[in-house]
């Protein structure tokens, strides 16, 4: 999908939470917000606002005249109950609507459906209300066009990552890891993670010994001289192993199952989220390989075998087979905290090794 999709969030929390919250937006990348401008101005947080006020830079008007202000756009809440709903939603914004807001109660798919088809062609924007991030998912494939953004009212910042990661908006810094030791540990259970998706080159998984030193494992589309493409598969790693949930919080691989939802991060750092169609657990032989990224040591036991790779800073793949000390590879890292089933915790001491 290219269509640029806005994610709006309607701020539930206090006013004494608030700007922390915000604050919390801005870093997460969310630029606009469903509140009176003048929370905001409290706050001196930079973001977009969207409200039944003319100090919004989207304002939402109340009234049937649509009066155009310089530098502002101008758009009107919608219910919509039935196909008359829909028409008087066209009728309105063609004369001179930038976007509307609708909303829809119980069926939800096909009023947008039909909305997206006539507003699509007069540019007026589209933005729908959410109550969870699946409706925020959902809303933004309807037609494959989808809305054009959704105003989503949470308090919980892990919801918004969670939503960031359904839109594959969400970024992760990744780091080079110089490889610094290389062992066979014997046998052991690996997991190897089919999803229903289909991964596309420089996709893999975050697979680290600890939860704050993960190694981007890279998926099967290559193939090897004795093996057909699995374009599917991460050949992930030891059942003690984490991965990154899109929640935001951490899984043991002997965790995931079918119907799981994992993450599959880029070279670049760029997450989406994928379902699990199958995990296997199989006794192979593993490699210990541990690195180290500006002064923290990680590791990963993998299974020894040649259709596992680390990705390099440059893009190409490396077999662990032939990986060797001082190698280079990409890696996500940052200070540890402890973990309370998978949640960080973030003031309690913790020593991982």
């Amino acid at each position: 999908m290219s269509k640029s999709r806005e994610l709006i969030i309607s701020p539930k929390v206090s006013q004494g939470q608030l700007p922390k919250f915000l604050q919390q937006l801005k870093e997460e990348g969310i630029n606009m917000t469903y509140l009176d401008p003048k929370k905001i101005g409290k706050t001196k947080i930079n973001l977009e606002t969207i409200f039944p006020s003319p100090n919004a830079k989207h304002v939402v008007i109340e009234k049937e005249a649509i009066k155009k202000q310089k530098g502002k756009k101008i758009g009107k809440k919608f219910e919509i109950l039935s196909n008359e709903d829909i028409e008087n939603v066209l009728t309105i914004a063609k004369k001179g609507l930038d976007f509307v807001i609708v909303e829809v109660k119980d069926w939800k798919i096909i009023p947008l459906e039909n909305i997206i088809a006539k507003l699509h062609k007069i540019h007026t924007k589209i933005y729908a209300i959410a109550r969870t991030p699946e409706e925020v998912r959902k809303m933004f494939s309807i037609l494959e066009v989808g809305v054009d953004g959704v105003i989503f009212s949470t308090s919980s910042i892990g919801e918004v990552r969670e939503v960031m990661i359904y839109l594959g908006s969400k970024s992760f810094d990744l780091k080079k890891g110089k490889i610094i030791e290389i062992k066979e540990v014997g046998d052991g259970e690996r997991v190897c993670v089919d999803t229903a998706s289909m991964l596309h080159k420089g996709e893999g998984m975050l697979i680290g010994s600890r939860s704050n030193f993960l190694f981007l494992v890279h998926n099967e589309s290559v193939g090897s001289s004795f093996t057909s493409p699995r374009p599917f598969r991460v050949n992930a790693g030891a059942v003690h192993c984490y991965t990154l949930s899109p929640d935001g919080t951490t899984s043991y691989l002997s965790e995931v199952e079918t119907g799981s939802e994992v993450l599959i991060i880029n070279s670049k750092g760029k997450a989406r989220r994928a379902t699990v169609g199958r995990s296997k657990i199989e006794r192979r032989p593993m490699l210990m390989i541990k690195a180290s990224v500006d002064g923290e040591v990680g590791g990963i036991i993998a299974q020894d075998a040649e259709t596992i790779r680390f990705v390099k800073p440059t893009g190409e793949l490396v077999s662990v087979t032939h990986l060797k000390k001082g190698d280079t590879v990409m890696v996500y890292s940052k200070a540890a905290t402890g973990r309370h089933f998978g949640m960080e915790v973030s003031d309690e001491y913790i020593l991982e090794k």
